[in-house]
């Protein structure tokens, strides 16, 4: 656990809570660990709590820290939910089915809850940033204890205390912030891996996207800080960050001293002991030369670049707000190519957006061929209540939008197996990741373009970098050996 070296028995409570952050929270963790400590008397055991997580990175990442000040105040995690006493659900809201997936969810948990009831229940996440949905679970779940959104996460610890004291529901919403606290206790999934936030918020205002509205504007942490934070998880074993944000290219714009994210990650790079630098999201509207410059140079930034396009006609990609034209796109891609021969891209693709032709369509493959993706993740379009894109006319039929998604795929996916298969017969650099989920006999590691590779060993493997030479490739996964 990465935290700041605290005695919480050394921590006053007498006294009132530190105004400065992070020592407030630390505060609080020490005044919630006291009620945790009479809870679990009361009850004869440890309290145990369970995280679950929807949607992307940044909310893994999220709930990493949700994790770490659970640990911190005594509670011991619980892979079952309905086993658990505090069941926290990190909430997605990028579609609007994921917001119906937690209500049902939310359910099942309301009649757990009654056989137990000192079992407590938080939500938090971008789908609290919504007034609608925190009005419906005030009136229809009001047996849930904790509601926070995206901006306040790091007043975790202050908010069990509210509810431990008040024994009623708890709401904090905040609209937008401009606040970063750093040094509150993170709980890594992987001892080798970490993702890193290098910023919240997103300006972009795609017209399909909700994010802005709840995750706010953008505000990038200060470069220091995020060194700071890799040297010690570096120090604690990790081999290989994923720098996180919506947008990293437009990371240090709202800095004191502005910063690019090109001279960021030669900062970073000059950290000794890491050997793996990932990033994502990147926006093809900000993505600079100097940073094409030195991935090329780089030793340690991966061969794998995500590049989301979206949409392969220029008209829909101005309807979605994206700011750039096919032709600027495709240039881009080029241009990143040339400099790196051997640069995996991947993409974001949405099918069906309102107002797409079958000839829009034919843009969007042509794209595809033209750029050959290692690999695409492919969206139909979903209508997300709240975005400009939403009441827009000429929604497409279903029935089209199906039939444009599969012929998509299966365009994705042959020239997929045709560009992942080129690295047969190498050998390459594998972090390796854990043992494999269907052949105990096999361990999966990542190839530094990013693509699976399984091979034949054992857990001791877990985190090193090791060479293995690619013998099968299977698509999207690679079968080798260890040399």
């Amino acid at each position: 656990m990465q935290a700041l070296e605290l005695d919480m028995t050394a921590i006053d409570l007498t006294k009132e809570a530190p105004v400065k952050e992070p020592e407030r929270q630390y505060y609080f963790m020490a005044k919630a660990r006291n009620y945790v400590k009479e809870l679990s008397e009361k009850i004869g055991r440890p309290l145990t709590f369970c995280v679950t997580t929807f949607g992307c990175q940044m909310n893994a990442r999220d709930s990493e820290k949700l994790c770490g000040i659970l640990e911190e105040i005594g509670y011991q995690e619980e892979t079952e939910e309905e086993n658990a006493d505090f069941v926290i659900y990190n909430t997605c809201t990028v579609r609007e089915n994921a917001n119906m997936r937690v209500y049902g969810r939310l359910g099942q948990l309301g009649r757990i809850k009654k056989l137990h009831p000192h079992m407590m229940i938080g939500l938090c996440g971008c789908m609290m940033q919504e007034p609608h949905v925190v009005e419906k679970l005030k009136t229809s779940y009001r047996f849930v204890d904790l509601i926070f959104g995206t901006h306040n996460i790091y007043k975790f610890a202050e908010l069990i205390v509210s509810r431990f004291e008040s024994e009623r529901m708890v709401i904090d919403i905040w609209k937008d912030t401009d606040k970063i606290v750093e040094d509150l206790p993170v709980e890594r999934k992987y001892a080798f891996k970490s993702g890193v936030n290098i910023m919240f918020g997103c300006n972009n205002f795609c017209s399909y996207c909700i994010v802005p509205y709840v995750r706010g504007r953008e505000r990038s942490r200060n470069p220091k800080d995020i060194v700071r934070e890799i040297e010690r998880l570096v120090a604690d074993g990790v081999v290989e960050v994923m720098l996180l944000g919506q947008n990293v290219n437009s990371y240090g714009k709202t800095l004191e001293e502005p910063l690019s994210f090109a001279k960021l990650l030669r900062e970073i790079e000059k950290i000794e002991g890491l050997k793996r630098i990932r990033f994502m999201t990147s926006h093809p509207k900000d993505l600079s030369d100097e940073l094409i410059e030195v991935m090329k140079d780089s030793k340690k930034i991966c061969r794998h670049l995500h590049l989301p396009v979206q949409s392969g006609s220029s008209q829909i990609l101005k309807k979605m707000n994206r700011r750039y034209t096919k032709e600027q796109y495709l240039a881009l891609a080029e241009k990143i190519k040339k400099a790196m021969p051997d640069i995996s891209l991947t993409t974001d693709i949405i099918v069906g957006f309102p107002g797409e032709t079958e000839e829009d369509f034919q843009e969007t493959l042509d794209v595809v061929r033209k750029v050959r993706y290692d690999s695409a993740f492919t969206f139909i379009y979903s209508k997300r209540t709240g975005t400009p894109a939403a009441v827009m006319e000429n929604q497409v039929p279903s029935d089209v939008i199906k039939d444009r998604f599969d012929r998509l795929l299966k365009e994705v996916q042959e020239i997929s197996a045709q560009v992942c298969s080129v690295h047969t017969g190498t050998i390459q650099e594998v972090l390796v990741e854990g043992v494999s989920e269907h052949e105990p006999s096999l361990v999966t590691g990542r190839l530094s373009n990013n693509l699976l590779v399984h091979f034949a060993g054992g857990q001791e493997l877990i985190g090193k970098i090791v060479q293995v030479k690619l013998n099968e490739c299977k698509g999207f996964y690679y079968i080798g050996q260890q040399v």
